[in-house]
């Protein structure tokens, strides 16, 4: 049913339902039933008191203006721009229940312990190929980062230094924005190649990983297009950091290496038929996506538990072992590569992964010297509410910069997007040149290096007095001082967040103050814009200046012995966590990246603190971007309201279904004119259809559940006969003309709905007997009969039928048709073949399909009285994609999808049931 329809049917019921219960204005006489217009203007005049009238007016409102709008949403409301944007409708699910069909079965008779022996060793080997792949990517793009900045750093460098004294600053700033823009720029085009590698890609992760099929998210040419812009906007300036689009880039890995083929190259196609199924993919995607973060982090604990809390939505034991193989393998990778690349140490492991936090240590020389003391646990629970409070500002912030690019942005040509990108770029270079330039502080170099030596700087890789000397900037100062600004904005990100970390006394409170407002303006600015992104690294230095700040204040203003860079480590987790609202993983993906146990308790309670002081004001930045591109995602449980609605409430009652023989005339006219993705393999109850008869009332569920359908089963008729017309069989174009007689819809005035519905008559679904046409005479038990429910099949499996011509002739059995093997029901993974790609001038409408053999017999059901609750947690721990309804008897009365349990959709039905109580 389309969305026209539904308005148009919403409108009658709404009609008819009024009319019982209104009168002519008394003051300017205009009937409810001369027009919609008059309707309306009754029922405001009148302003009846009763609940029925105010119930009425406020439906007929909002259905009268969503009939007169573009709808939007799967909840059918239009959408003002301060709203919310809902679920929409054209997202799919995956497929991660197993179809028990007859081919698969014959796959599992033929299963013995030794096959399965080697299905696993090879899963095994498929695992460890991902981890070290996406090592080897994340060395890759490490290296030509490195190179890049460096070349960058040390042309503007050399610039500044002799503009300085020569007064040419300007021309210096012309070289910085040469580079920085000629990055942004290819980074953008190569978002314009495939769309989908914008940003970090953990939403798109999440939701695939939640069961949400989004176009193109694992495909060849956004990983090419995500791995290659990764690398050109990082070193093209913008505060972004590279480890978002590693777990991209892993997830992605996963997803194509076990396939050995691509869509986007042809060339690469080997005959490899294991794991075709989404259900195997989605357990390589979560290994590809721990991978990723393991190899950012250098914490392969902290990815498992990544895949886990973030992403997969549905887990086992076996799998848990797989991931953390694979994430082990992915860190010592990039470990193995980075350490023989940047120290010509091979064999040794220095470097753990793209991003390493150095060892918090006191110097040995120091006794009195703490890490952090229980007194300190009461400013990390103070620093903790502050940072939930500032990554609810930066998402609120951010929220808004989307909803703005969604609507005035993207609509538009695609290079004003890159016209954007390049003005964010501009701006930022433009910014931290000026800052730098006017507001950093000349500092004395002597002192900082001398401080430098005792706190014993960036002591895991054992850095010299050269190498400290190479990270401090003296831009625009004197001999012998450097400028703490400039020393700041000008280093890569890690080496920022390192200084933050490890150097004590060398940045100033007001410079603190400054950076911290700068990055997080511009921050929240580019998380968003078209280029590969990620946010991780940019929330860490931002909150890193927050905790030294925090550090300062308390040893200048209070006199206390701390350590400044325990504080740094926790003013970066509580603005992460109050931004991304992660907790286990990201507890351990800190731990494990200080190599400091010890700081366990302070970074788990600030974590937990910045989130729950977050949640009170909206939802991490990953899920408020799903949200925005209105993935109908999945949380873990649902609302304890939400359990006052039952199956019967949230299902879809008006069902599409075929027979266990259906003619291939039929299941076109089916396939083209529907867009759902299963349907029910459905009998008729002939000989028991008496037992649900008492006198002429029908008092089957059949009709209770479907009553609402029945407006819509005449408009579904007449669709269908109108797209067969077009088809190039004769017999097809010819098949409908008998029934658009018999389909007359009228309504009678102030007429009973419930009433109306069980006298007037409807032309019915075509009839899919191959042995009968549908019948004038058919009375309304004839038409709604109940139908016993034994099976689901895919859209896929019968355009896959019809394709390879698996059919037979009605004076033949059907025992004639030809059979496919599982092999064969899964050649096209993932790319499925459409309808439309079907020459119908090849196909005899007459012949007659047999899809006993393909459905699946035994799918999950529940009853019509099932609490949502029940059904929410079979359908989510399942990995279901389709969830029939079935009452006692064995009738399919509805069947619930994805779009059936969002938030937005139980919330609208809970109003509903509030209203009809």
């Amino acid at each position: 049913m389309t969305q026209e329809e539904t308005s148009d049917n919403s409108l009658l019921f709404c009609w008819g339902y009024c009319g019982a219960h209104s009168t002519r204005c008394s003051k300017c006489q205009v009937s409810f039933h001369d027009d919609w217009e008059g309707a309306l203007h009754n029922l405001i005049c009148q302003a009846e008191s009763s609940f029925v009238s105010l119930f009425c007016y406020s439906s007929c409102t909002m259905m009268a203006v969503s009939h007169s709008s573009n709808f939007q949403t799967i909840l059918g409301e239009t959408q003002d721009e301060e709203d919310e944007i809902l679920p929409r409708k054209d997202y799919e699910s995956l497929d991660y229940d197993r179809c028990i069909n007859e081919p698969y079965v014959e796959v599992l008779e033929e299963m013995n312990n030794k096959r399965a022996k080697k299905y696993e060793a090879v899963r095994w080997m498929l695992v460890f190929a991902i981890g070290v792949s996406v090592g080897l990517v994340g060395v890759f793009v490490d290296f030509f980062v490195r190179l890049f900045t460096q070349l960058k750093f040390n042309l503007v460098g050399k610039s500044v230094e002799e503009c300085s004294e020569k007064g040419c600053l300007a021309l210096s700033l012309l070289e910085l924005l040469a580079f920085n823009m000629m990055f942004i720029f290819i980074a953008s085009v190569l978002v314009l190649i495939e769309p989908v590698a914008a940003g970090s890609g953990i939403p798109e992760i999440k939701s695939y990983l939640n069961g949400v099929k989004i176009p193109g998210i694992v495909r060849l040419r956004t990983f090419v297009c995500k791995a290659i812009g990764v690398l050109f906007t990082v070193s093209g300036g913008l505060f972004v950091g590279k480890e978002g689009p590693m777990i991209h880039s892993g997830a992605i890995v996963g997803a194509g290496l076990p396939q050995f083929q691509s869509i986007t190259f042809k060339k690469i196609n080997f005959d490899f038929p294991y794991f075709r199924s989404d259900r195997d993919k989605r357990d390589f995607v979560s290994a590809g996506a721990a991978a990723g973060v393991a190899a950012a982090f250098g914490a392969p604990i902290g990815g498992t538990l990544f895949s886990l809390e973030e992403g997969s939505s549905f887990w086992n034991q076996a799998l848990t072992w797989k991931v953390l193989f694979c994430s082990m393998s992915a860190t010592f990778t990039l470990n193995f590569f980075r350490s023989g690349i940047n120290y010509n140490k091979w064999g040794s492991f220095q470097l753990p992964g793209l991003l390493n936090f150095g060892e918090f240590k006191c110097s040995d020389g120091d006794k009195k010297c703490h890490l952090w003391t229980a007194v300190d646990l009461a400013f990390f629970v103070l620093m903790g509410v502050a940072g939930g409070l500032l990554g609810a500002f930066f998402n609120c912030i951010n929220k808004r910069l989307a909803k703005y690019r969604m609507r005035h942005v993207h609509p538009k040509a695609k290079f004003v997007r890159v016209l954007e990108s390049l003005l964010v770029a501009m701006v930022t270079t433009v910014v931290i040149f000026v800052a730098s330039m006017t507001l950093g502080e000349c500092r004395d170099l002597a002192s900082s290096i001398t401080n430098n030596n005792t706190t014993a700087l960036v002591r895991s890789v054992s850095l010299n007095e050269d190498v400290i000397n190479s990270t401090i900037r003296q831009f625009f100062c004197p001999n012998k001082t450097y400028n703490d600004m400039a020393t700041l904005f000008f280093n890569p990100q890690e080496v920022a967040i390192h200084q933050l970390f490890h150097q004590d006394g060398t940045f100033s409170p007001v410079t603190l103050i400054v950076f911290f407002v700068l990055y997080f303006l511009l921050a929240c600015w580019t998380y968003g814009v078209s280029v590969p992104s990620g946010l991780f690294v940019p929330s860490l230095l931002c909150g890193a200046a927050f905790g030294r700040l925090v550090a300062n204040l308390l040893k200048i203003n209070l006199g206390m012995d701390i350590y400044s860079g325990t504080f740094a480590l926790i003013g970066a987790a509580a603005f992460l966590g109050g931004v991304v609202r992660m907790t286990i993983s990201l507890t351990v993906i800190l731990i494990e990246s200080t190599n400091e146990i010890t700081y366990g308790l302070p970074i788990m309670i600030t974590l937990m603190v910045a989130k729950w002081t977050g949640d009170f004001f909206n939802k991490g930045i990953y899920d408020i971007h799903i949200h925005l591109r209105g993935v109908p995602l999945l949380e873990w449980e649902t609302e304890v309201e939400m359990d006052k609605l039952t199956a019967s409430d949230i299902m879809e009652p008006n069902l599409t279904y075929v027979y266990p023989h259906t003619r291939i005339q039929s299941l076109v006219s089916i396939l083209r004119t529907t867009v759902y993705h299963a349907f029910p393999v459905v009998t008729e109850n002939r000989d028991n259809e008496r037992e649900f008869m008492k006198g002429n009332i029908l008092i089957s569920n059949n009709i209770r559940f479907k009553k609402a359908s029945v407006l819509t089963r005449a408009g579904e008729q007449r669709r269908r006969c109108q797209s067969m017309k077009s088809y190039p069989s004769s017999e097809l174009r010819n098949v409908c003309d008998d029934q658009l007689a018999a389909v007359v819809p009228a309504m009678e005035e102030g007429q009973d709905m419930l009433q109306q519905m069980l006298e007037r008559r409807h032309a019915p679904y075509p009839n899919l007997y191959p042995d009968q046409s549908p019948s004038e005479e058919w009375t309304m038990e004839e038409r709604f009969r109940p139908l016993t429910f034994h099976g689901i099949i895919l859209r896929s499996q019968l355009v896959n039928l019809l394709i390879r011509g698996v059919c037979y002739a009605e004076n033949q059995s059907s025992a004639t048709q030809p059979r496919l093997s599982y092999a064969e029901m899964t050649e096209d993974y993932p790319r499925f073949p459409d309808i439309h790609d079907l020459d119908l001038a090849l196909l005899n409408p007459r012949m007659i399909v047999d899809v006993t053999s393909y459905m699946n017999p035994s799918p999950y059901t529940v009853s019509p009285n099932t609490h949502v609750s029940q059904v929410f947690n079979l359908f989510r721990t399942m990995g279901l994609r389709h969830l029939p309804v079935v009452n006692a008897v064995g009738e399919i009365v509805g069947i619930i999808t994805r779009h059936n349990l969002t938030h937005e959709f139980l919330l609208g039905k809970l109003r509903q049931h509030y209203i009809t109580i």
